[in-house]
């Protein structure tokens, strides 16, 4: 489970600073997906980045797992990063020269010690996650062989290596057709369920708004009380 309790993050502007964030509290629980939506620049993506741990805010908890995230060190987040939190990107950012199986198992290799003796281990999960986002046919395919539908479940598929317990996902369906995206939402909120995942996504997308657990929005920092998602049909 992810609790953002009271975040406010700023940045700096001449001689002032800028609210990105203002005081946002939000939860999202295991097998729920939590819709963030909002107008361009009303803060959506600084609060993903907070939630990532990628940023640290002015003030304000982050709770990923009963562990307060704004207390760790750089290389402690890392830690929590790499061993509770996934992260799909907007773009699918994947290698050019490996293949859909290689983009996840390279992964193992991040850093963690011991990731020698993990191969075989993280081959398998690889050949699991590849199957459930409907790609074990493409598995020895390179990303130029992959449509872009394909490239992001390969991103989606990839964040969920470790097994988080955390799912970020930033404006997943973007650079896809509405087909296409609709059949990406639909898998994230699948996999949420399977993998009983913690899963905050934000999106403009609001014809996917109805598929969610629910949705809030921000606008100039602020975010409007969670409502259901049925509510935005």
């Amino acid at each position: 489970m992810i609790t953002l309790d009271t975040i406010t993050l700023t940045y700096p502007d001449g001689d002032t600073r800028v609210t990105a964030v203002d005081r946002v509290s939000l939860t999202a629980h295991p097998g729920t997906v939590t819709g963030i939506t909002g107008p361009s620049g009303s803060g959506k993506s600084s609060l993903l980045a907070v939630a990532a741990t990628l940023i640290r805010p002015d003030s304000g908890t982050v709770l990923i797992d009963d562990v307060d995230a704004t207390t760790l060190s750089a290389r402690e987040a890392t830690e929590l990063r790499r061993r509770s939190i996934g992260i799909v990107f907007q773009q699918a950012n994947l290698i050019p020269s490996l293949t859909a199986l290689e983009q996840l198992t390279v992964m193992n290799e991040l850093g963690a010690s011991g990731s020698r003796r993990r191969r075989r281990i993280a081959t398998a999960r690889a050949g699991e996650l590849l199957e459930a986002v409907g790609l074990a046919a493409h598995r020895d395919k390179r990303p130029n062989q992959l449509s872009g539908g394909q490239q992001q479940r390969v991103n989606i598929a990839r964040a969920l290596m470790n097994y988080p317990s955390v799912l970020l996902v930033d404006e997943p369906t973007s650079a896809l057709d509405q087909e296409r995206g609709a059949r990406i939402i639909e898998l994230i909120v699948e996999l949420t369920g399977r993998l009983d995942t913690s899963t905050l996504l934000v999106t403009h997308d609001l014809v996917q708004l109805p598929r969610l657990h629910s949705v809030v929005t921000m606008v100039d920092g602020l975010l409007v009380p969670t409502q259901s998602a049925a509510a935005a049909r």
